[in-house]
Parts: C-alpha cells; sequence; structure tokens
C-alpha cells in the first residue's frame, strides 16, 4: 500500500487531470481509494470511466454504486454500454471498445494520465500466457509499470501489489466492490492461470509476482536497447507503409523478426497482443521464400502480401464486383480515370486508339471476371489475364478490381496502362475512338 501512495505522490502534481478506468471490481475501487487518500495533500481532478458490458443483470446496479461512489468523494461519473457486439472474440472486442471510451475521456478532459488497476497477478498471467501462446520479445515482458503515448500516459500503480493484498484491504476497512463471478469459471484462459498456476507458484515464493516484475523490466530494457538498432534501419526498409524485401534481406533474422514486428506494432497498436510468435514465422517465411507472390490472412481481419519485392498488409475487403459504360469518363475508386479525349500523340499503354467498326459498341469498364482472356496486339493466341497480370509484375491486391475496358459483346480491348489488345490502331491510321488513362 505504501510503495503505491509513494509512488503515486511522486507522479502527481496539482492540477493534473486523471481519466480511471472502474470496473467497480475490488482492483479499481481499491485505486480510487487510494488517489482518494493523495487528495488529502494534492489537488487534481478525477474522471471515472466505467463500462458496462451488458452481459450480466448486476452490472446495471453495480453502475449506480459507482455512480454514487463519484458524487459522494466528488469524482467525475463517465458511463457507456455496450449494446451490441461484434462478430470478433468477445474479450478482444470488449477490450478495444473500452480503451476507444477511455480515449476519448482522455482528450475530452485533457488528461495526462489514463490509470488502470492492474496488479502484480495480472502481469504474471500475462507473462505466463504469452509464454505459453507465443508472442514478441517486448510482448513477453506482459505490460509495463507506464506506457507513453503522444498526448498521455497510461499507468499501472497497483503493478507491485498482489490480488490478495488488495482483497485484504478492501475487506478489512468494509469497502463496498462489486463481485463478478465470471471471473472464476474455468471456460476462461486467464482464470485457470489464476486459480491453478499462481497459486502453485506463490508457494515456491511468496513474493513471486516482484520477480515477474523484474524479469518485465529486464525484458523491456533489452527490447528498448535492440529496439534503437531496429529503428536506425527502419526507415530504410519500410517506407510509405511498405517492406523492401531486398533491404530487409541484408539483416540477421533476429533483426527482421524485430522490424516486423514493429510494422506489425504500427497497425495493430494496442491489439498488437493478437499477434502471436507463429504468425512472425509465417511472415517470415513468406518473405524469404523464393515464391514471387504470397498471400497470407493473419489476425484481426488483414491480409499479408508479398508481391515480388515488396510486402505489405492490408484490411480484408471483399471483392465488388463493378461494370460502367464509358460515355465521356469513369473514375475507377482506387485506380484512376478513363475518359474518351478527342487528340493525343502519346502511344503508350495509357492511351489506346480505337476504330468503332471493329468493335460493339458501347465500350463498358469492369473488373475481372474468371477466365478472362485478350488477344495482345501483335499477337494471335489469346492470353489469360491472369497471366498478364504476373507478367505485368501488378500486386496481387490489385488484380480483382483492376479496370478492364471491354466492348458489349464482352472482347476485352484494353488493359489500361499495362497491355493494348488487338483492337489498337495506330495515332496516324483510321480510327474514331481516343481513350486515354489517368
Amino acid at each position: 500500500m505504501q510503495e503505491v501512495i509513494t509512488y503515486l505522490n511522486k507522479l502527481m502534481s496539482n492540477g493534473d487531470k486523471i481519466v480511471v478506468a472502474v470496473s467497480g471490481g475490488p482492483d479499481s475501487m481499491f485505486l480510487l481509494d487510494v488517489l482518494q487518500k493523495i487528495r488529502k495533500s494534492k489537488t487534481f481532478d478525477i474522471v471515472v470511466a466505467h463500462v458496462n458490458h451488458n452481459v450480466r443483470r448486476e452490472s446495471y446496479e453495480e453502475a449506480e454504486c459507482v455512480k454514487e461512489y463519484c458524487e459522494k468523494n466528488n469524482m467525475i461519473f463517465e458511463y457507456m454500454i455496450i449494446y451490441k457486439y461484434g462478430t470478433d472474440n468477445f474479450h478482444d472486442y470488449a477490450r478495444t471498445v473500452r480503451y476507444n471510451f477511455f480515449e476519448s475521456l482522455v482528450d475530452k478532459y485533457n488528461a495526462k494520465y489514463l490509470m488502470t488497476a492492474h496488479h502484480g497477478d495480472d502481469l504474471m498471467e500475462t507473462i505466463l500466457m504469452r509464454i505459453v501462446r507465443g508472442s514478441t520479445v517486448s510482448g513477453y515482458a506482459g505490460f509495463n509499470r507506464e506506457t507513453k503515448f503522444d498526448n498521455y500516459t497510461i499507468i499501472r500503480p497497483l503493478i507491485t501489489l498482489t490480488k490478495k493484498e488488495i482483497q485484504e484491504y478492501m475487506d478489512n476497512n468494509n469497502l463496498w466492490y462489486a463481485v463478478d463471478i465470471s471471473n472464476m469459471k474455468d471456460v476462461y484462459t486467464r482464470n485457470r492461470y489464476r486459480k491453478y498456476i499462481l497459486p502453485k507458484l506463490k508457494e515456491e515464493n511468496k513474493n513471486v509476482h516482484k520477480k515477474f516484475l523484474k524479469f518485465s523490466e529486464k525484458v523491456t530494457d533489452i527490447s528498448n536497447f535492440f529496439d534503437k538498432y531496429v529503428d536506425s534501419k527502419y526507415s530504410n526498409i519500410v517506407r510509405n507503409d511498405v517492406i523492401n524485401i531486398k533491404e530487409l534481406l541484408k539483416e540477421e533474422r533476429v533483426v527482421i523478426e524485430s522490424i516486423i514486428s514493429k510494422y506489425l506494432y504500427q497497425i495493430y497498436k494496442d491489439s498488437i497482443y493478437m499477434i502471436t510468435d507463429k504468425n512472425i514465422d509465417t511472415l517470415y517465411n513468406s518473405i524469404t521464400s523464393k515464391k514471387s507472390n504470397i498471400v497470407i490472412d493473419i489476425p484481426g481481419n488483414y491480409k499479408f502480401i508479398k508481391s515480388y519485392s515488396n510486402a505489405y498488409i492490408i484490411k480484408n475487403e471483399l471483392k465488388e464486383n463493378y461494370k460502367y459504360e464509358i460515355k465521356n469518363s469513369v473514375f475507377i475508386n482506387g485506380f484512376g480515370t478513363i475518359k474518351k479525349i478527342d487528340e493525343c500523340s502519346e502511344t503508350d499503354n495509357f492511351v489506346t486508339y480505337l476504330d468503332s467498326s471493329e468493335i460493339k459498341m458501347p465500350i463498358y469498364v469492369r473488373n475481372r471476371v474468371a477466365g478472362d482472356k485478350m488477344v495482345i496486339k501483335n499477337m494471335d493466341v489469346a492470353k489469360k489475364i491472369k497471366n498478364i497480370f504476373i507478367d505485368c509484375k501488378l500486386p496481387i491486391d490489385k488484380r480483382d478490381n483492376y479496370p478492364i475496358v471491354v466492348d458489349a459483346s464482352g472482347e476485352i480491348i484494353w488493359l489500361p496502362g499495362l497491355k493494348k489488345s488487338k483492337f489498337d490502331r495506330k495515332n496516324s491510321g483510321k480510327y474514331d475512338i481516343i481513350l486515354k488513362y489517368e
């Protein structure tokens, strides 16, 4: 208790504003009690952020109790209810919603700190689960007492205490807290670690949580030192969110994996816990593979794409079929504009000259369908569009929606920017239609 008070006294200043994540359980109510004690000598604002997960009948009554506590102790009470859950993992989805709510309150009140009631047992459980499940180097550290962001810092002041110490203090002082019986159900992985593994470790050493804290701090220190080297290489290897594979492969495997991890963090942020060492191994093997093109589904509805000498990650999106008549101009989202023009002197693949008497009007632009073929200019045999895309080294994620120009019969007459068809005419010859792609 005193260790926590000493830490917070050094941390807090008069006039600070803090957001505190409060579930109503013993840990978060203990944290509020500690902050109340510090308030006797310092002046700062406390914003209590309470989330009703809407899965237990008692949650509405608990919210009222937390609200009454705030009114009694001059704290701001902010409340939200999760009415509907997404299709993702319940705990992952709930965590994302909670932290989005907390961050919105940090912005609303211009808070300096976001405090959570994670304690020493939570840290042990997190480290053990990540060791068993697999994680990144920094992931094996669990979580830190302080995590700095651009405009605020997450503080976990109870990290030096055990659950038992907190529980005993709350019970001995007859302080109210809510009890969530789901925290004891074996169906949840964390609960099994809490009920069966941690007690055995504490039998070996009652202060084992402090050993885990020291382990966490050491791993963090090593990770931070190594990260400095990775950072010095990163900007030359990753540009505009694309990995330059040739540059990456100049490094040792441990550096390559760390750059992959850093790249993933830029995308996943607080959801980086979704990534395991198995995911890192899979991406490493893909990048070092001799295959030019690879697509892999990764957690969080993302795709990892290797396309020749580049690699990148995109959000997993469904293919959306389209077909538009080209009257004057058509804009294709993500690609550009195809338009009719009156005159042109260019002869590259970004322009085509057509004779309307040789094709069936009108002209359309669409994305590809199975079996698409085109007779390339100066060739006699039709070639699969799939193979043309490969030859032109078109990135995999662009292929399904790439614009293809066809006539009314479905004949492919142009691949804008890539290849002309047998229907293209010399700009000095007979034509009455000019299409330009830009």
